[in-house]
This record gives structure tokens, C-alpha cells and sequence, in this order.
């Protein structure tokens, strides 16, 4: 009977979402932005169990008229039928009309089987479900564009061969799902979300960890005040950055778009800075000195596992390669539908000293931390 209420208090609403990947970080600004644009909205979030804690903590201090909106879900995106009951899955692909598929692994340290589950088997599955949804309008599926980076030139808003090379096993599996969305796309509502690098918020600056070009922002701002950090590359090549927040405003409106589906679309900032003005702007804002010259990559590598850095960077594998890649982006399908929309991706120089505050602000948390237990250790005491 409770279960019968349930359903009968999730009909009052106008539109239904199911949205995976959450509580991770995009996914968790992805369900933020759908609950506050659509206030009659249901959104459905599959959970994997390891995160059922930070998911219910994060809902717990949601405004309760978003709260009462959202429906979390025990299962895994990539496990048979989402991981989710019979009778789960048959009230969300009864009631559903969008798919946010955002569960994925970009991390190039993970495991090969973890991330081969999660990105091809993860789309299978989101597919699947989809297949079984009467009422479906989209699938959003999230991609990354560097796996359509070729070695120089531009890259294009197409479909990836099976003859393609990938540069990283992380891309390989991106690609692989997305010719499985373009298998299906004659019979599903897909499209594809290409981002470039996701960095953190371009309103406060907030992130969730600390990897790619934050490796080497996390140096600038280690290292003494008087001191030159050389950038471990040239620095002439573009370094392609979008803040979440664009990302999930520019998904949701795609994925609201019946002009959307059976496209790709490369969510880039159309006019990227030079790593080297990149790092320069940061170090101005930081009052740092700005980078000068350049170090071989062997050096490089030595550089990037400083005190202080390793133990908050993820992952910096990958980094150095992020600063040489000389490549344009397609974006037609993108600005096509963003047109008019009041949707763009704002300049680096707008929000460089909300991301620099927001970095500083977690070194020194990590200081404090660190401090505390020293303390806590020599407590005779305790």
C-alpha cells in the first residue's frame, strides 16, 4: 500500500527524468539545474550502494520543495535493468520522457575494467531502458571530446569509425559508446554531449577534485611567491576549458530540443586562451610570479609530483599531453541550438579569480587538517 501512495504522489507531476551518475560531481549539478528550471518535474537518480550515504546527506540539504522532487534510486547505470527492482523499473520507464546518462569514468588512472563496466556497458544499459520507455522524448548521452581530438587540425561533431584511433583507453571506451547510440539511433532519441576539459563552477568556483589543468594550478600556488614556475610544455597550443555550470545548462537545453537527437554536440569554449596565458592569468590573480620558459617532460613529470601536490591531485597522468594537443572544435550543431538562448561559455578572464579563490580556499583547509592532527597526535591526553 505505501508503495501504491507513492505512485499515486508521483503522478501530480508534469514531466518525469531519470538521471545516473549521481552524486557525482556533474550529475549532481545536472539534477540542480533540471530541479530548479522545471518545478514540476520528477527526477528519478540511480545510485550505486558505495554512495547511498553522500547522495541522502546531499538530499537532506536540498530546499524541501526540490527534496520532495526526487526519487533515489538503489542500482548501478551499468548493471542489468539499472541494478533497479521489477517494480522500479517498471514505474520509471512507465512514467519517464528523458534520460540524463551521466554515470561515466573519465579518471585515465582507473581501471581498465571498471571503466570499460561503466562508460560501453553503462550505454548498453541506458539504451536498454530507453528501448523500454513509451513515453521517451531523449536520451542526453556524456562523452568526452577528446576522443574525437585528431593529432592537429579540427576535430568534427561526426560519429567515431571503429577504425579511429584513441590516444587513451578512457577515449576508446567513449567511442565504443557512442557507436552503440549510433546504432540505436534509429529507433531512440539519442544525443551525444561532447565537453572539453570540465572544470569547476564559473560562479564560485567549486569543484570536486583536483586533476587536469588543476595540477599545475596547484603548483602555482604551492610554490613561494617570488619564485617562476616553468610550464612543463611550450604552452602555445590551446587549452580547451568548460565551467560545469555551462555544461549542464547548455544538456539541459539540448536535451530538451526535438532537433536534438541523432547529433553530436561539442560543449568547448569557442575561443580558447594558450595554456601559457592560461597559467599567466592564474598567477596574477594568485600574486604569483607568471610562468617562465619551459622544462623537458622528464623534468616535467618530477615537477608535477611536489610535496603538497600528490596528495591532493587524483590523478595528474595525462596532464602534460592536455597542454601539446593543438586542436579546433567543431561546434556547429551546438551553436545551433544554443542560438538565442542566453547559453554561452564564458571567457576564462570572467571567472579565473573565482577558480584561483576556490583553490587557495582548499589548500588551506587541507593545512588545517593536516595541523590539527599533528596536534591531535602529540595531545598527552589522548
Amino acid at each position: 500500500m505505501k508503495y501504491d501512495c507513492e505512485l499515486m504522489a508521483r503522478s501530480a507531476f508534469d514531466s518525469s527524468v531519470l538521471l545516473t551518475g549521481f552524486p557525482t560531481f556533474v550529475s549532481r549539478q545536472m539534477a540542480d539545474q533540471i530541479l530548479v528550471a522545471e518545478p514540476r518535474t520528477l527526477l528519478y537518480c540511480v545510485v550505486r550502494a558505495k554512495y547511498a550515504k553522500v547522495a541522502a546527506e546531499l538530499l537532506e540539504v536540498m530546499p524541501a520543495e526540490r527534496r520532495k522532487r526526487v526519487v533515489l534510486l538503489d542500482g548501478d547505470a551499468a548493471a542489468m535493468d539499472m541494478g533497479l527492482s521489477g517494480a522500479e523499473f517498471r514505474e520509471v520507464t512507465s512514467r519517464i520522457d528523458r534520460i540524463f546518462h551521466f554515470a561515466r569514468v573519465t579518471h585515465l588512472a582507473a581501471p581498465r575494467d571498471l571503466t570499460e563496466y561503466t562508460n560501453v556497458q553503462g550505454a548498453t544499459e541506458a539504451i536498454e531502458l530507453a528501448s523500454a520507455s513509451p513515453s521517451l522524448r531523449s536520451v542526453v548521452m556524456l562523452t568526452s571530446a577528446s576522443l574525437a581530438q585528431p593529432t592537429r587540425g579540427v576535430a568534427r561533431e561526426t560519429f567515431p569509425s571503429s577504425r579511429m584511433a584513441h590516444k587513451t583507453f578512457v577515449d576508446e571506451t567513449f567511442a565504443r559508446a557512442e557507436r552503440l547510440a549510433h546504432r540505436a539511433m534509429s529507433r531512440i532519441p539519442i544525443a551525444v554531449l561532447r565537453p572539453s576539459i570540465i572544470i569547476g563552477d564559473s560562479r564560485t568556483g567549486e569543484v570536486d577534485r583536483f586533476d587536469g589543468p588543476y595540477t599545475l594550478v596547484l603548483l602555482i600556488l604551492t610554490s613561494p611567491a617570488a619564485a617562476s614556475v616553468p610550464l612543463p610544455i611550450r604552452g602555445d597550443a590551446p587549452l580547451n576549458m568548460v565551467p560545469v555550470d555551462y555544461v549542464v545548462r547548455a544538456a539541459h537545453r539540448i536535451g530538451s530540443d526535438p532537433a536534438a537527437p541523432g547529433r553530436i554536440f561539442h560543449l568547448v569554449d569557442s575561443s580558447p586562451l594558450p595554456a601559457r596565458r592560461v597559467f599567466e592569468l592564474i598567477a596574477h590573480v594568485a600574486g604569483r610570479r607568471s610562468p617562465h620558459g619551459f622544462v623537458p617532460s622528464l623534468v616535467a613529470r618530477s615537477l608535477l609530483r611536489a610535496p603538497g601536490i600528490e596528495h591532493i591531485v587524483k590523478s595528474p597522468r595525462g596532464f602534460l599531453e592536455l597542454l601539446s594537443t593543438n586542436v579546433r572544435y567543431d561546434a556547429a550543431n551546438t551553436d545551433e541550438l544554443l542560438r538565442g538562448t542566453g547559453i554561452v561559455c564564458p571567457p576564462f578572464e570572467a571567472y579565473v579569480d573565482r577558480m584561483v579563490a576556490y583553490v587557495q580556499e582548499r589548500i588551506r583547509e587541507r593545512r588545517r587538517q593536516e595541523s590539527f592532527r599533528v596536534e591531535e597526535a602529540e595531545d598527552p591526553l589522548s
